[in-house]
C-alpha cells in the first residue's frame, strides 16, 4: 500500500507557513512489500538499507531519504543544521500499511548534514529529540545528533578474503590481542589524547604482527554516550564511534590489518543498551526497543527480543558490521544475560516462560536466528560467545538443540586458573583439580581460553599483580601461566598489557604502561609472549585438534601433590605431537619421570626458565645455557610405578620451579 502523501500535521499549519514550508515527499516503491513483511516477521537482515538517512535522488534534486520506525508516533519531523533544528519544518509521512515507519524525501540534505528525529507521541504528551537509531556515523560524544553520512571507501584485501574463505579455523591457529582503541597508547591525556583509526594503522598493525597474534580484537565500536563503558552500552548499532575517526579511517584500519595477514574481531552487544534520553529508549513515548525493566547489574534498558522489528534491527547491526567493515567475527557479550530470565534477578523479579522454565526462549531465537543469519551470508566469519553459565551446546548447530556459535570463552577454566595461580606454590600441590577439572569438560564446546580485561580491572589487579611472591617468582609464575594458556587445548586470548606484564589495573583513561619495558624483566615477557606465538603458529599438535579430545592426553595429572602436570598435544600426524610439561611448584624436580608413548628422543624447544626470558637456565636434562642441538632429553625403556600413568617409556627430567616447558620428539 502505498504511503499518504500527506499527513494531517499540514492542516495545522497556517497558508503563510505551508508556502514556506519544502516539500516533503515521498518515494511510493523505496520500501517494497517484501522489506516490511520481512521487517515484520524479525527476517531482515538489511533493513539498514533503507530505514535511517540516505542519500538518493529524485525528480533531478540531491537529498536524502528519511524513514524511521515509530508507530506510536502522532508526529515526526527531521530536525537539523539544513532547516535550523526547526521542529515545523520538515514533516514526515506515516505509512498506511501498519508498519509504523515514517519516512519522505528532503531535497538539498547532503553528506555530513547533521540531524534529529523529533517525535510527538499518541501517548501522555511526549515529546523527545531522538538520534536516528540507523545512522551511519554520528556526531562525537558527548554531541548527541545523527549525520546523514554515506562511506566511500576502496578495500585491498581481496587477497586475505580469498584465503578465509578456505579456512577451517577449527584446525588452525588462534591468537587473539585483544584491545581498547582508546587506551593502548595514546598521544596525551584526555579525549584529546586519543590515537587515530588511521594512526593505529602505523602503531597497532606492526605491533601486532610482530607480536605473531593471528587476530585483533576490538572492544565495542559502535557510537556508545559513555567513554567509561568501554563500548559495551551502545546507542549507535550502525555507526562507529567517532572518537577515533571517520567509517572510512576505521575501514582503513581493518583494511591495513588485513593486507598484513591478520584477522579483526570485534565484540558486539545486543543484551542492553543505555537509557540516555536521545536514544533507543521510549523511542516513541512507548517501550519499543525495550523490556518494562531495567537490567540489575548495569542500570541499563534490555532489548525486546519477542519483537520481530527489533530483532530486525539488531540482526541487520551484525550483518552492517560484518559487511560494511569487513570483520572476521563478531564476540557477543553477555551471552548468559540473555539466556535466563532470572539472570541476576531474585525471586518475584521474574516470570517463568510458557514451560515454566527459567530460560529466555525469545532470547533464544533470537540468537539462533542471527548466527544462523550470518553463517548463511558469510560462513568463513566467526560467532564467539562470552557465555559464563554451564548451557549445552552453545557451539553445536541448532539441528543438535545448540545456539550455533563457532566458539565459547572458557569462563571455567579462566577462574580455576587463575585461582589456582594465585596460591602460594607451596600449597597448590593440595589443589590440583583446580588445573585438572578443565579437561573433564573441554572436548564439550569449541573453547577459546581467555585472559580479557574483565580480569584485570575493578581491583582484581592485573595479571602480574594477581601472582604469589617478589617480583622473581611474579614473573616466573606469569610465564608459567601463558606457556600453560598456549600448550592447553582451545584457542586463545590475551589483553593487551598482559604480554608484557602490565603493573597496573587497565585504566581507560589512560594508555598501557609501555615505559615498563625499558626493564629487563617486562622486556622478557614480551619476548616470550612472541615466542609462543611463533612456537603455536608453527607446531600443528598445538591448535589443529583444539576442540577433539583425541588431541590431548594426559600423562601426569598432578601426581602426589607435587604441583606438576604433564600431558601430550596431538596433531593428525604423530610426529608433530607436542609434551607441554608444567611444575608449578616452587622447587626444582631432579630425575622427575613423566610417562612417555614412545621412546627416543624428546627436544625441548620452548623453556619458561630460559635466560633469554629472565629465568635461571634450567633445562630438562639439568644442564644451563645450552645450545639447541644439546636440549635433549632421552626416552628410557622402562616403565616404572611411580609414575602417575603408567607409559611403556619414562623421560627423566629436570624441572625448574615455576615452569612451563615445551618437548617435542625427533628422529636422531
Amino acid at each position: 500500500m502505498k504511503a499518504a502523501e500527506k499527513t494531517e500535521n499540514y492542516s495545522e499549519k497556517s497558508e503563510e507557513e505551508r508556502i514556506k514550508t519544502p516539500t516533503v515527499t515521498v518515494c511510493p516503491d523505496y520500501f517494497s512489500d517484501k522489506d516490511i513483511a520481512q521487517f515484520q516477521k524479525g527476517a531482515h537482515g538489511r533493513i539498514y538499507e533503507k530505514l535511517g538517512s540516505h542519500g538518493i535522488k529524485r525528480d533531478g534534486v540531491d537529498g536524502a531519504y528519511f524513514a524511521v520506525w515509530a508507530p506510536s508516533a502522532e508526529k515526526v519531523s527531521v530536525i537539523g543544521d539544513f532547516n535550523q533544528w526547526d521542529r515545523k519544518t520538515h514533516v514526515l509521512h506515516l505509512r498506511q500499511d501498519g508498519s509504523g515507519i515514517w519516512e519522505g524525501f528532503i531535497g538539498g540534505v547532503g553528506n555530513g548534514s547533521l540531524y534529529k528525529y523529533y517525535i510527538c507521541s499518541k501517548y501522555d504528551g511526549f515529546t523527545e529529540e531522538k538520534a536516528d537509531p540507523y545512522a551511519f556515523y554520528c556526531q562525537c560524544p558527548p554531541q548527541t545528533a545523527s549525520m546523514v553520512y554515506d562511506a566511500k571507501y576502496t578495500w585491498n584485501d581481496g587477497g586475505w578474503f580469498e584465503q578465509r574463505k578456505n579456512a577451517d579455523y577449527t584446525r588452525q591457529p588462534m591468537s587473539v590481542y585483544e584491545v581498547h582503541l582508546g587506551s593502548w597508547r595514546r598521544n596525551g591525556h584526555g579525549s584529546e589524547g586519543f590515537l587515530t583509526y588511521r594512526e593505529m594503522a602505523e602503531q597497532l598493525v606492526p605491533y601486532v604482527k610482530e607480536m605473531g597474534y593471528t587476530h585483533v580484537e576490538f572492544m565495542p565500536l559502535a557510537e556508545h554516550p559513555f567513554y567509561g563503558s568501554w563500548g559495551y552500552q551502545a546507542l549507535s548499532y550502525f555507526a562507529p564511534t567517532a572518537r577515533y575517526g571517520t567509517p572510512e579511517d576505521l575501514m582503513y584500519l581493518v583494511d591495513c590489518f588485513h593486507q598484513n595477514g591478520i584477522g579483526v574481531f570485534m565484540d558486539w552487544v545486543a543484551a542492553h543498551f543505555p537509557s540516555d534520553g536521545h536514544g533507543l529508549t521510549y523511542f516513541d513515548g512507548t517501550q519499543l526497543y525495550e523490556h518494562g525493566n531495567l537490567h540489575p547489574d548495569w542500570n541499563s534498558c534490555v532489548f525486546n527480543f519477542g519483537r520481530n522489528e527489533v530483532v530486525s534491527f539488531l540482526i541487520s547491526s551484525a550483518v552492517y558490521w560484518v559487511e560494511k567493515f569487513h570483520l572476521d567475527g563478531l564476540r557477543v557479550d553477555a551471552v548468559a544475560s540473555m539466556l535466563y530470565l532470572d539472570y541476576s534477578r531474585k525471586d518475584g523479579e521474574w516470570q517463568p516462560n510458557i514451560h515454566g522454565g527459567r530460560e529466555n526462549l525469545e532470547a533464544l531465537a533470537f540468537i539462533r536466528r542471527l548466527n544462523e543469519t550470518i553463517k548463511d551470508q558469510y560462513p568463513d566469519v566467526q560467532m564467539i560467545a562470552e557465555e559464563s553459565t554451564s548451557w549445552q551446546n552453545v557451539s553445536k548447530p541448532g539441528s543438535e538443540g545448540g545456539l550455533h556459535f563457532d566458539m565459547k570463552w572458557n569462563m571455567g577454566w579462566m577462574h580455576d586458573t587463575l585461582k589456582y595461580f594465585y596460591r602460594e606454590p607451596l600449597y597448590r600441590g593440595y589443589h590440583d583439580q583446580e588445573v585438572a577439572f578443565c579437561l573433564y569438560y573441554a572436548f564439550s564446546e569449541n573453547y577459546m581460553l581467555s585472559l580479557s580485561h574483565d580480569e584485570v580491572v575493578h581491583e582484581k589487579s592485573s595479571l602480574i599483580g594477581k601472582m604469589p611472591g617478589g617480583d622473581p617468582e611474579k614473573f616466573a609464575n606469569l610465564r608459567a601461566l601463558l606457556g600453560y594458556m598456549y600448550g592447553h587445548p582451545g584457542k586463545k586470548l590475551l589483553f593487551m598489557g598482559g604480554e608484557f606484564g602490565q603493573r597496573e589495573e587497565w585504566d581507560h583513561e589512560e594508555q598501557l604502561q609501555w615505559s615498563l619495558l625499558s626493564h629487563a624483566s617486562h622486556q622478557q615477557i614480551q619476548d616470550w609472549v612472541k615466542d609462543l606465538n611463533a612456537l603455536y603458529r608453527n607446531e600443528p599438535a598445538l591448535y589443529e585438534r583444539d576442540f577433539q579430545f583425541q588431541g590431548f592426553e594426559w600423562l601426569d595429572m598432578g601426581y602426589d601433590h607435587k604441583a606438576v602436570f604433564a600431558f601430550l598435544r596431538k596433531g593428525y600426524n604423530p610426529e608433530d605431537n607436542i609434551l607441554v610439561v608444567c611444575n608449578f611448584g616452587n622447587i626444582t624436580r631432579q630425575n622427575y619421570m613423566v610417562g612417555s608413548p614412545m621412546g627416543g628422543v624428546w627436544q625441548e624447544i620452548l623453556n619458561s626458565d630460559d635466560v633469554k626470558y629472565g629465568g635461571a637456565g634450567t633445562t630438562t636434562g639439568g644442564k644451563r645455557n645450552m645450545e639447541p642441538h644439546e636440549w635433549i632429553a632421552e626416552g628410557r625403556n622402562y616403565s616404572t610405578p611411580t609414575s602417575y600413568t603408567v607409559r611403556d617409556y619414562n623421560l627423566t627430567l629436570t624441572l625448574p620451579p615455576l615452569s612451563t616447558i615445551f618437548l617435542k620428539h625427533v628422529n636422531v
